[in-house]
């Protein structure tokens, strides 16, 4: 779902979330409570009719570029095929205070978890990092672990952004329209960790999507939930190609660097990696 008015409220905002949260796993990328996601908008939302209980909580990093923002965001554990049947079950609404270091959490008598993801160190970084460097007023963060994407990860010769690039990009000519900054391959890190959010709010600077290598992917859209989900699910489909030629044999040539120029320049993208 793309957001289609100026500054919508909750339930569109829930429904989109839902939605993205059922894609991802439509496409086997997201096993049980694997994968979260994360909205941010520049405006205080009316919460009050849904997420009557409130709490205190200390953000495990400092966002100031969020204050007066508020975050919707999915509960540790909770299943994102889930999402859209009971959205008020599985996600809470942080209001970021003044300073960025804490902030009020919103959550229903429906509540199914106990914390926000393991992951909301990455989320609020990359957030940061967009509000402070772009500006914008509205971003989609999501995470998943698509398997063969995170399969070609544990293969030493595709762990490199030129090299998964140059594979991924050869099977369908939508793929470089879609995905004109490719995928950012990052080392493997400790899930979590510092490290792992370093990685990738540099990596999510130039790309659109990146690569966990041996862990998943995370993408981020301007637009919508779904437009980040689109992203996953162009990049999953290129590897489920990639996989499907080394299990043939690697007998497919697959799109010549010549084809794919072809395309970009009829749909006027410009990639560094053609």
């Amino acid at each position: 779902m793309t957001i289609t008015t100026p500054r919508p409220e909750l339930d569109e905002l829930l429904t989109g979330m839902g939605a993205g949260g059922s894609r991802i796993c439509e496409i086997d990328a997201s096993e049980a409570g694997a994968g979260n996601i994360s909205v941010y908008v520049d405006w205080e939302l009316d919460v009050s009719g849904s997420l009557t209980e409130t709490s205190r909580i200390e953000l495990p990093v400092p966002v100031p570029a969020l204050a007066g923002g508020t975050l919707l965001v999915t509960g540790s554990g909770r299943r994102l095929r889930q999402i859209e049947a009971n959205p008020l079950a599985a996600v809470g609404a942080v209001l970021v205070h003044p300073g960025g270091r804490t902030g009020t959490l919103h959550t229903s008598p429906q509540r199914l978890f106990t914390n926000l993801t393991s992951e909301l160190n990455s989320h609020l970084a990359v957030h940061q990092d967009q509000v402070f460097r772009r500006g914008v007023t509205f971003q989609a963060v999501v995470h998943a672990q698509p398997m063969n994407l995170t399969y070609l990860s544990h293969i030493p010769s595709y762990r490199s952004t030129p090299a998964l690039n140059a594979r991924l990009l050869r099977w369908e000519p939508e793929t470089v329209v879609s995905l004109a900054a490719g995928v950012g391959v990052l080392d493997f890190e400790v899930p979590g960790s510092a490290e792992m959010m370093a990685a990738n709010v540099e990596g999510l600077r130039t790309h659109e999507i990146v690569l966990w290598s041996k862990h998943g992917v995370m993408a981020r859209s301007d637009l919508s939930v779904t437009r980040a989900v689109d992203r996953i699910e162009y990049a999953e489909t290129a590897a489920k190609y990639e996989y499907m030629d080394l299990v043939a044999g690697s007998r497919a040539e697959g799109l010549t660097r010549d084809e794919i120029k072809r395309v970009a320049h009829e749909f006027g993208i410009d990639s560094p990696w053609i």
